[in-house]
């Protein structure tokens, strides 16, 4: 195995143990670790079978199968880009919602209590 496919196998490997003591300490939830195990998973397979890169770059017709790599790492990328900003915006819309409702709470319990 040359100097490439070690250093690819040994980041896929990396990435399998970051994500698996992450989500054992609770820091990172799963439906987020599936999708970069998933990238190590990748990761790995490549560094162990890098003509499987060529094949799939002959099949599309893809002239140099680092581009088709650089494409898909940018579409991976680009999607979790857009996960996140419409978890964002749903957890803003949410946390608006409870913020009013705690207003309206509050409101009530102060109508209840006179002042001291």
């Amino acid at each position: 195995m040359n100097d490439v496919k070690i250093v690819s196998l040994v980041g896929g490997i990396a990435i399998v143990l970051v994500m698996v003591e992450l989500l054992r300490r609770r820091q990172l939830k799963e439906k987020y670790a599936v999708l970069w195990l998933a990238v190590a998973l990748a990761v790995a397979v490549l560094a162990v079978a890098p003509g499987l890169l060529d094949a799939v770059a002959g099949r599309l017709s893809v002239a140099d199968p680092v581009n088709l790599l650089l494409f898909v790492g940018m579409l991976v990328l680009l999607s979790v880009c857009v996960h996140l900003s419409w978890e964002c915006s749903r957890l803003e819309d949410e946390t608006r919602s409870l913020a009013e409702e705690v207003a309206l709470l509050r409101n009530q319990v102060e109508q209840r209590e006179p002042p001291s």
